[in-house]
């Protein structure tokens, strides 16, 4: 087993199982704000079937078009299921570039859960995806796992300056309908991944008694120590 210490730096957490779930943060964590390490969103939902889950996780934000940007090769992105509804992870998925690929693990259970993590290189389930450039999408399949790493534009829509202006007091009347997207025409660096819920393990009920079974899932950014 080959193992890589790393550290959580980032995370953004969601519960799903049906719709679209999102999580966001755009350069507002103060320790890794404007970083490559940087988590600007989370989503996840139903796959090209019912028989699948994407997990889209969007690091480094507001990029310009035309940017240079790319992953951080001391940076993992960890994608962490939690099945039993204990808000401890019971799955991972984990993706790291090297030399222009996307590399990624899992899911698979890990040996240890918490801030810090090891890749497990051994897992039965792996896969690698060249990273896309432009505006050309490079995809690969694995497992019956599909992949994409590359950048994207980003599709949050948030009227960030009016947000400002509200949480500053400067905006008596709150946000305008409808609002202005300040991350228009700006890109994310995105790692996406689809799996046959087959591989994300149980599901448990939904905590508010809606009789709808879910399970929780956050991503993680986790620097090399």
């Amino acid at each position: 087993m080959k193992k890589t210490s790393l550290l959580a730096i980032g995370v953004c957490l969601a519960l799903v199982i049906t719709g679209v779930l999102v999580a966001a943060d755009h350069l507002d964590a103060p320790d890794v704000a404007g970083t490559t390490a940087d988590i600007t969103d989370f989503y996840a939902f139903e796959g090209a079937t019912a028989d699948n889950t994407v997990f889209v996780a969007n690091v480094q934000g507001l990029l310009p078009p035309g940017s240079s940007a790319q992953f951080d090769e001391n940076v993992l992105v960890e994608i962490n299921i939690d099945t039993n509804g204990d808000l401890v992870e019971d799955l991972i998925i984990q993706a790291i570039p090297r030399d222009g690929v996307m590399y990624f693990f899992g899911p698979y259970a890990p040996t240890a859960t918490g801030l810090n993590s090891t890749i497990d290189a051994n897992t039965s389930l792996t896969g690698q995806v060249d990273i896309s450039a432009g505006g050309t999408a490079t995809t690969a399949t694995a497992n019956g796992i599909s992949y994409f790493a590359g950048l994207r534009e980003d599709p949050f829509f948030f009227d960030f300056n009016q947000f400002n202006a509200v949480i500053g007091g400067m905006a008596p009347n709150g946000f305008n309908v409808p609002g202005n997207d300040d991350f228009d025409g700006t890109n994310v660096l995105s790692i996406v991944v689809e799996v046959p819920n087959i591989l994300l393990g149980g599901t448990f009920p939904h905590p508010a008694g809606t009789g709808v079974e879910v399970f929780n899932t956050w991503v993680e950014a986790k620097r090399k120590q």
